[in-house]
């Protein structure tokens, strides 16, 4: 293979995972806990866009364990948009390593 076409390659590879990225970017990613009375909804820029918390959960005598449950639904939500974005992008560098893809 020669040097251009390893750069085309390169470019193409670079152009879908661009791709990947925008298209992950609109994709919503729930997470939860305590049974469902936290929701947390992040999107695939890892930006978190809501918060549902059932006032069952709501004690102001345990404020302690609402943050854990908050905590714990938002970690769910992120881990669940982090392995999307994984698994796409496995599907572009064919499971490849690359330096600086933080994925």
């Amino acid at each position: 293979m020669d040097l251009d076409a390893l750069i085309k390659q390169a470019g193409a590879m670079q152009s879908k995972m661009a791709d990947i990225q925008n298209t992950l970017a609109g994709r919503e990613f729930n997470g939860s806990s305590g049974g469902g009375m936290v929701t947390a909804v992040c999107n695939g820029r890892l930006d978190l866009c809501a918060i549902t918390i059932d006032r069952a959960v709501v004690n102001p005598d345990d404020v302690d364990m609402l943050q854990d449950l908050v905590l714990a639904a938002t970690n769910d939500a992120l881990k669940s948009a982090r392995a999307a974005m994984e698994r796409e992008m496995r599907s572009v560098t064919g499971g490849l390593s690359i330096p600086g893809l933080n994925i």
